[in-house]
């Protein structure tokens, strides 16, 4: 079950203060560039298991619009119908060669160019409400 809402949304703070690192840092800009580029999305925490307990930060709209998660060496946000999208500025580096999915990985130090990212989420939120 998906916890949304202040909840979900006060868990994710937590969660990224509680990190410390650069991983926090460059999901919480991420998450701040999502929120401003469709205030409308939904924030939720998704698919918790024994092995993930604290699950997977998602943003939805009309269906989902993306992922965030953190790994050792990286952030990974994943655009659910991102082969759909058009990326004229390259930034779906991750998860290329699947039929529905697109992924971009952020390392340590990178830099992703925020008009081009919004510009994504826009046009992955008209996606989804394109179908609804």
């Amino acid at each position: 079950m998906a916890e949304s809402g202040k909840g979900a949304a006060d868990e994710i703070d937590a969660r990224l203060a509680a990190m410390g690192d650069w991983r926090g840092l460059v999901l919480a800009q991420m998450r701040r560039l999502i929120s401003e580029a469709d205030p409308q999305l939904v924030e939720e925490i998704k698919w918790r298991k024994p092995t993930n307990p604290a699950g997977v930060p998602t943003w939805s709209r009309g269906g989902i619009v993306c992922t965030g998660e953190t790994y050792k060496d990286k952030v990974k946000l994943t655009f659910a119908r991102g082969a759909e999208l058009d990326d004229p500025k390259g930034l779906f580096n991750a998860s290329l060669t699947g039929g529905t999915r697109r992924a971009i990985d952020i390392h340590e130090g990178d830099e992703v160019d925020a008009d081009a990212f919004q510009d994504l989420v826009r046009a992955a939120v008209a996606l989804n409400l394109s179908n609804a």
